[in-house]
């Protein structure tokens, strides 16, 4: 049996060998999100049953589960409730991930090379590296996005690259063979080189891309959702039995096929706001917000916005007589407690909020 290991540390050298060092001791690894406060690492570490945190500046053991043979990886999302769960990953669903990106995007072990610029706490950043280290292809390492740098990359021998579509409008995409983008919606027109792919933590990275189900990935729309059958899909969530592999898995994303070939997703079936790629559940930031005593009432919700996908919104009716609220400064007290891509970016100002018979806030009339 083998232990999971955190590796809190961004994407690096020193990330890359611990990882595969990991892999051959027989164990799976946590990769850590580097933008959470440190209550919230030392929170999954102990939810995960983690054994053992790796960080660049040493390491050290606690008393955590054993994980079944083949575990290869866990990734923190946190599902349909809000509260982190741990996506199980086994390592043939890794490869057969690796294999299908590699034979639709035509992967030339000799010539291309893979960017890796965004967190790997993401299935989507991890899966660069994935790709790269099962099918032999070069590996270039960001600890975080830089626009100047990604593009500098991408003229100096990076030739595949994984971004989120805000990331892709602040660069030349064409210094690139191949651009996948994904993590929330696209823009309309794009270059021939961007490739828009459509995945889940629990699908093991992308299966879709440019709205056609990669090889051996079978998608069925039931009840307006999308259900898939693939060989990525994730083994278990941690502290549950293992899924059957012959399963369907509810996405909880709603879609249709266009023209019966094409895939194209509407939305979430739930209330999660993504931004820039990023999920973030409205009543986790409502429960921090609550703590600062500002507004008498208020929710938190998504607002279309052309380079965010959507941003992080308040809407609520102030305690203070004028009205006056400074976004900076909410953002600057929420700092601690929440990742920056899930502070607000907006207040909107409202003298109520609508309510059902029941008192219930009617989120979604907002």
């Amino acid at each position: 049996m083998g232990k999971l290991i955190a590796l809190d540390m961004d994407a690096c050298d020193f990330f890359v060998s611990k990882l595969l060092q990991a892999w051959d001791e027989g164990n799976c690894v946590f990769p850590l999100d580097q933008r959470l406060p440190q209550a919230g690492k030392e929170h999954l570490v102990r939810a995960f049953g983690v054994s053992e945190i790796i960080s660049e500046t040493g390491a050290h053991r606690v008393k955590g589960a054993s994980m079944e043979p083949d575990d290869a990886l866990v990734i923190a999302t946190s599902g349909t409730t809000g509260n982190p769960k741990g996506v199980v990953i086994k390592n043939a669903a890794l490869q057969a991930s690796s294999r299908m990106t590699s034979s639709e995007l035509g992967v030339r072990n000799s010539s291309d090379e893979w960017l890796c610029c965004i967190p790997v706490s993401h299935i989507g950043g991890f899966s660069v590296i994935s790709r790269a280290l099962h099918n032999g292809v070069g590996l270039k390492l960001h600890r975080k996005f830089d626009a100047k740098l990604c593009e500098e990359a991408g003229r100096n021998g990076s030739t595949l690259v994984s971004l989120v579509p805000t990331a892709l409008g602040r660069i030349d995409p064409s210094v690139f063979r191949k651009v996948l983008i994904g993590g929330a919606a696209a823009p309309q027109l794009l270059p021939e080189n961007v490739v828009t792919t459509y995945g889940l933590t629990e699908t093991g990275s992308g299966i879709v891309y440019n709205g056609t189900p990669l090889q051996n990935v079978q998608i069925e729309i039931r009840d307006g959702e999308i259900v898939v059958q693939t060989p990525t899909l994730f083994d278990r969530y941690l502290g549950d039995e293992p899924r059957n592999n012959d399963a369907w898995f509810a996405t909880g994303d709603a879609g249709f096929f266009q023209d019966d070939q094409r895939l194209v997703i509407t939305g979430r079936l739930d209330d999660a706001i993504i931004t820039g790629g990023e999920k973030v559940w409205p009543t986790l930031v409502e429960r921090e917000l609550d703590s600062l005593g500002l507004f008498s009432e208020h929710v938190v919700v998504g607002r279309q916005d052309q380079e965010w996908g959507q941003v992080v919104t308040i809407v609520g009716v102030p305690n203070t007589p004028d009205n006056s609220m400074d976004i900076k400064d909410i953002r600057a007290q929420l700092r601690d407690t929440l990742p920056n891509y899930a502070l607000p970016k907006a207040i909107e100002i409202v003298d109520n909020l609508p309510r059902n018979a029941m008192g219930k806030i009617l989120r979604r009339s907002i």
